[in-house]
């Protein structure tokens, strides 16, 4: 075979950027106060906004605005002649890391002004919450956008590998991470770290190392409930 030219063999990468659809589940209490909070909840690597909202509603009580947000890629799981054909979503992967992390920032803040418009619920009394995958997303995002939320709440999670970088803020905003002993991806010898870690730009830690694995866990609510009452003061 001939060899490729010169121009194929070492192409111009281009990039552009085309509109974005995006797409949220919304769960509205029957009542709203001065009390209400609004919570955007991130779902990991696979899931989808329902499996999230499901989860995230009895952690944070079913009296807040709660808002479960969908990954903005989609993939089939499972492979083969015998895949069902289910659609899993993920914030993105590695290889376009800058990217993923504009378009993840760029969803949220979206998203909250759309609903502090809708709600009259503003950023101070606002929770952005992640499991997995969005965990180390939402910690950037705060880090860049500290005004954005109210309070941060990571489950099963990460903190991203540049924290300690400077192009970080120093904030207040109150972070909570729960990690669990048993978790695969986050082995509890790097998450006893991360309170350490966290400090870095967060004055306000709260962190909480429970049994079990990388699941989402039931009974985070009894966690959730008495940090969310001293934060926002319900």
């Amino acid at each position: 075979m001939n060899a490729l030219p010169l121009a194929t063999r070492n192409p111009e990468v281009c990039f552009f950027e085309a509109g974005l659809e995006g797409r949220y589940l919304l769960h509205q209490p029957e009542f709203r106060g001065p009390k209400t909070l609004l919570v955007l909840t991130l779902h990991g690597y696979g899931s989808n906004p329902e499996a999230m909202l499901r989860l995230s509603v009895p952690v944070v009580g079913a009296e807040h605005v709660v808002a479960a947000i969908q990954a903005p890629n989609q993939f089939y799981l499972g492979a083969g002649p015998s895949a069902s054909g289910e659609i899993g979503y993920n914030w993105g992967t590695r290889v376009h890391g800058e990217s993923n992390i504009r378009t993840h920032h760029r969803i949220v803040r979206q998203v909250r002004a759309e609903l502090e418009h809708r709600f009259a619920i503003p950023a101070r009394r606002t929770v952005l919450m992640g499991f997995s995958q969005p965990v180390g997303l939402n910690y950037r995002f705060i880090g860049t956008h500290p005004e954005d939320a109210g309070a941060v709440l990571g489950i099963c999670g990460g903190v991203p590998k540049d924290w300690n970088e400077d192009k970080y803020h120093q904030f207040r905003t109150p972070v909570m991470h729960i990690a669990r002993s048993e978790d695969e991806f986050f082995p509890a010898a790097v998450t006893e770290g991360f309170p350490a870690r966290l400090r870095r730009h967060a004055g306000d830690v709260t962190f909480h190392q429970i049994e079990g694995g990388h699941r989402f866990p039931s009974k985070a609510r009894g966690l959730v409930q008495p940090w969310l009452e001293r934060v926002f003061g319900l």
